[in-house]
């Protein structure tokens, strides 16, 4: 977000949270990129805030989080002093979540990949419909071939790109498989290590086959 967008969504933020009920003498952002992450101090709440155009996002990320805790899954739990949805304000869409404090950013690669695995075995049990990962191949592929939106693209590589995404959609599509929900960006930048010794996948994006 632009620097006047983050102070409209921080306002908004507080906004919400005070009217919740929950004390808000400061906020600092802890991540910014097409939402901003804050931390509420001295209610200690951890906000995310999108515009509007992503409250389905937002509300997708909200009742995935509800069904895993559920389940008792690896995933940042919603906050409890706040109903468990989307709120509304000024244009943002506005998500309340516990605050866990960092216990450090190093996380094992066995470590990172026992949290995916149960967090994986808790979504074999949450039954919500969700976008089919062919869906975001289809976006990909669309991009690949339209020469004004990717117009860096060298031809060789475009052709690379466009025969693998097709590949993959084909493959995918013709497997036997069962399907079911996956944390779809697994990366470092999803993963909070928390002074509990939980490793914890922090959101679930698409899912996949």
């Amino acid at each position: 977000m632009e620097a006047s967008e983050v102070r409209r969504a921080v306002e908004a933020a507080g906004a919400t949270a005070s009217a919740l009920g929950l004390q808000v003498d400061d906020a600092v952002v802890i991540h910014n990129s097409d939402r901003i992450a804050l931390r509420l101090v001295p209610c200690d709440v951890l906000v995310r805030v999108a515009p509007s155009a992503h409250r389905a996002g937002s509300e997708f990320e909200v009742e995935v989080a509800r069904r895993l805790a559920e389940v008792d899954g690896p995933v940042a739990e919603l906050e409890p002093r706040a109903e468990p949805r989307v709120y509304l304000r000024d244009d943002f869409a506005i998500s309340f979540w516990t605050y866990y404090e960092p216990a450090g950013s190093e996380i094992a690669p066995a470590h990172y990949a026992d949290a995916l695995m149960r967090h994986h075995a808790a979504l074999r049990q949450v039954d919500l419909g969700a976008p089919h990962v062919t869906e975001r191949v289809a976006g990909a592929l669309r991009e690949v071939a339209d020469r004004e939106r990717t117009p860096a693209l060298l031809g060789p590589d475009r052709e690379l790109l466009s025969n693998t995404l097709s590949s993959l959609s084909t493959a995918i599509g013709s497997g036997e498989a069962r399907e079911q929900l996956l944390h779809g960006e697994p990366h470092p930048g999803n993963l909070l290590k928390t002074g509990d010794g939980r490793n914890t996948p922090e959101r679930d994006r698409g899912p996949a086959s």
